[in-house]
């Protein structure tokens, strides 16, 4: 009998440690940090603009792609253009993979740029990918007796923007000094809307910077032939396939330094509309956020809200692909290019 105890002893101490070994074995620890906690995605707009619908489709969407499942809110932290919430994100924010940042696509580059309330380094944020990136075209009425970006070098165009420092005047003068486009900003609109409904009223020619994404989702019919708007310069980190017509603007710059000018000007539509992690998150968590937005990116429910809130999510770039656009930025730009983007940016 004493033999046969021993065997049952024998036996049950090797199935304990190959149940232990299987456990230990299956065992995931980003799932385990996730499950039951709650993540936030600051989003550093207000509420109702796309960078808000955008995010709040997103954690929707997240829970089902990222190990863990756990809650997912958005919580709004707008000022300056972004700053306010990216600054806290660098420097207050957890570190531990429970907080994201929905970023507007200007603000990766505002140190650059000379933005002295910019106190972040965006090389050193964890960049976690975004759904698409953009493309900004020099859009006019169609009454507008200019047919050509060549015209609007000998007649002037007034086109809207809210403030001087606004994008759609950051774009209207690299334009200006790219192409010696004859471009008269008036400010004082409030955003894209209220630029294009004062053009239909004849209060404006055109606007500088309309984006093709959100023109197609709140314009279609401006944007169906014939069109209602003319699209003189297309702008961004490619030529967009589905108005081949339109110029590229990097095509029509004739030398190598104001084309590099434009690529950098032009870098915060290639980041479109990034998210990120601040410094610190352990590595394993910051892969397993790439991989699971990337999942959300492509997941078809996602996909279908998003077109229904009129958001492009088609052009979806990694977080390792963010990371190195905004580190060669940094790194390349020589002092004279970037005394121009400072200029462009504080004229």
């Amino acid at each position: 009998m004493r033999w046969i105890a021993r065997l049952a002893w024998s036996a049950g101490s090797i199935l304990a440690v190959a149940m232990a070994v299987a456990v230990g074995a299956s065992a995931d620890p980003v799932a385990d940090f996730y499950k039951g906690k709650t993540v936030s995605i600051i989003v550093t707009s207000q509420p109702g603009g796309g960078y808000d619908v955008l995010s709040r489709l997103i954690a929707r969407a997240l829970p089902q792609h990222l190990p863990g499942s756990p809650s997912v809110v958005v919580q709004n932290m707008a000022g300056a253009g972004g700053i306010v919430g990216t600054n806290h994100l660098y420097n207050n924010a957890p570190r531990d993979g429970t907080a994201l940042g929905a970023p507007q696509n200007n603000v990766p580059f505002e140190p650059l740029f000379g933005t002295k309330q910019a106190n972040f380094d965006p090389t050193k944020f964890l960049w976690l990918g975004t759904p698409s990136v953009e493309t900004a075209m020099l859009t006019i009425w169609h009454a507008v007796p200019v047919s050509s970006w060549q015209d609007a070098k000998t007649r002037e165009l007034t086109v809207g923007a809210s403030g001087v420092n606004s994008t759609p005047s950051y774009y209207a003068r690299l334009l200006s000094e790219t192409l010696g486009l004859k471009l008269k900003i008036i400010v004082g609109y409030q955003g894209q809307p209220a630029a294009l409904v004062a053009m239909e009223r004849g209060e404006l020619d055109g606007y500088a910077s309309a984006f093709y994404s959100a023109m197609k989702a709140t314009r279609p019919d401006w944007m169906r032939e014939p069109r209602k708007v003319k699209l003189l310069v297309q702008m961004g980190p490619e030529k967009e396939a589905e108005i081949p017509d339109v110029p590229f603007l990097p095509d029509l710059i004739g030398n190598d330094d104001d084309r590099r000018f434009a690529e950098a000007a032009c870098a915060p539509l290639a980041v479109g509309r990034p998210y990120m992690f601040p410094p610190g998150v352990p590595a394993e968590r910051v892969a397993a956020m790439r991989k699971a937005l990337a999942a959300t990116f492509r997941d078809k429910t996602f996909a279908d809200d998003a077109t229904r809130a009129g958001l492009d999510v088609s052009k979806p770039r990694s977080g390792e692909e963010v990371a190195a656009l905004i580190e060669r930025i940094y790194r390349d730009t020589p002092p004279a290019l970037l005394q121009r983007l400072q200029r462009l940016n504080n004229p």
